[in-house]
């Protein structure tokens, strides 16, 4: 497979404070589970807001390839017609997941409760990625999988004839793995049951109970507990994409570190299991101000208005990783700006995602003057009350959000941050950088 040549970027210090209102992207999470959601469903689903970015696009273009009709009209809404539960068919070709690991293990969950051979595989960042965390519960679904080493991609999945249900406790937390589970019980009979040890988000939850599904969650200490009745009939049902709150943190956090920013970010998704940003900001003196909160296609949606300032260091506890596991980066940046020393605890998780984020993030700040530690799965970050020196040259390792966590930290420092690749900034964010310029940031690519 050839990989996209690099595409280097130069982020400057803001000439000036950052002002306007800018629309961010649909959630990615919601997306992708809408157009799979969509094409197991009988009927028509409508799809408005839907994440254009090279992720969801491929996760567009798997449904396609198993059976279902995905249309995308001229103004932007998205058309899905399904198969039913139990009709997709066996892909023609090797589906080519991208740089998506969220698309890669949920459709797992799909691929093994439905009785045909099919291969999966993805870009080098995503090969290089565990799948094992997903491959052993769905086993007993009586798939059966061949991986390489490690259980990494590219992955031959043989769907189980008789798909049975299960009943599987994730050992750490992990929405991935909770919707591939869940995924794989809709075509088994009976009830699929899954325990999460720490709540994560449950967009999957939702959804099923807005395509028809009958799902019962209970709480369990911190946990939860939740059955899915298996082989329902799903109906198609409209889905409107709220903005995403793991894209608004990079514009909203760039907006804080710039002194005098104004900026606002309209109908961004606050579904309380992704709010974790949120309140470690709130916790650092953010003036962060949520109006208009209403409900749209099941999940809470605001309007953020955020004003630049000062912030003071937090401690951020480990259980709060669920809500807010892929905004640790730029959560690091804004920590690094910040008066006094900052701990962000039990970040296991941060190792298997695009990259080794907890290595990544570390470096990121290192390179640009920041004093960062790792102690065991924890970062602590020595703030000084205003912004590092920059200067660095930063590794993205193909990794989106480290990516634009290092442009974010470039616009508050006094000398320019360099990032060696932003090329994979489209897969979750397409037009960051011309927005971000909009608002008054100073990013050029790399002459």
């Amino acid at each position: 497979m050839d990989e996209a040549a690099p595409r280097p970027l130069i982020s400057g210090k803001s000439p000036s404070a950052l002002n306007g209102r800018i629309a961010v992207p649909g959630d990615k999470s919601i997306s992708h589970r809408a157009l799979m959601f969509g094409a197991l469903a009988i009927g028509e689903t409508r799809i408005t807001g839907l994440l254009t970015g090279e992720d969801v696009l491929r996760t567009a273009a798997a449904m396609r390839a198993l059976g279902a009709e995905v249309i995308r009209d001229a103004d932007g809404t998205w058309r899905v017609a399904g198969r039913g539960i139990g009709g997709l068919t066996e892909p023609a070709d090797v589906l080519d997941m991208g740089n998506s690991g969220t698309a890669a293990r949920l459709l797992c969950g799909i691929l093994a409760s439905h009785p045909f051979f099919s291969v999966m595989t993805g870009d080098a960042s995503l090969r290089g990625r565990p799948m094992r965390r997903v491959i052993d519960p769905l086993t007993a679904t009586g798939a059966r999988f061949s991986a390489r080493e490690g259980g990494r991609l590219p992955l031959a999945i043989e769907g189980a004839r008789e798909a049975l249900p299960l009943d599987y406790r994730v050992p750490v937390p992990s929405a991935q793995v909770k919707s591939a589970v869940l995924l794989a019980g809709l075509n088994a009979p009976g009830i699929t049951r899954v325990e999460e040890p720490e709540a994560t988000r449950d967009h999957s939850e939702n959804m099923l109970r807005h395509f028809g599904a009958t799902v019962r969650v209970e709480v369990a200490g911190s946990g939860r507990i939740i059955e899915l009745q298996g082989q329902p009939e799903l109906r198609a049902a409209d889905v409107v994409v709220p903005g995403d709150p793991s894209s608004a943190a990079f514009p909203l956090v760039a907006a804080l570190l710039v002194t005098g920013s104004k900026v606002t970010i309209p109908a961004v998704g606050l579904n309380p299991l992704r709010t974790g940003l949120l309140l470690c900001l709130e916790e650092m003196g953010a003036d962060i101000v949520v109006r208009n909160r209403r409900l749209e296609g099941g999940e809470p949606v605001g309007d953020l208005e955020i004003t630049g300032g000062p912030l003071r260091a937090v401690d951020v506890p480990p259980e709060r990783a669920p809500s807010m596991i892929d905004e640790y980066p730029v959560l690091a940046v804004a920590a690094a700006c910040a008066s006094g020393t900052t701990r962000l605890r039990g970040l296991k998780e941060l190792r298997v995602k695009e990259s080794d984020r907890l290595a990544a993030t570390a470096a990121l700040l290192t390179v640009n003057g920041a004093k960062v530690e790792i102690e065991g799965d924890d970062m602590i970050i020595h703030g000084t009350g205003t912004p590092p020196a920059g200067g660095g040259m930063v590794k993205t390792h193909m990794d989106h959000r480290i990516a634009m966590s290092a442009i974010v930290l470039g616009t508050a420092t006094t000398s320019p941050v360099t990032v060696d690749d932003a090329g994979f900034i489209d897969t979750s964010f397409p037009g960051f950088v011309d927005l971000m310029n909009g608002l008054g940031a100073a990013i050029r690519p790399v002459s």
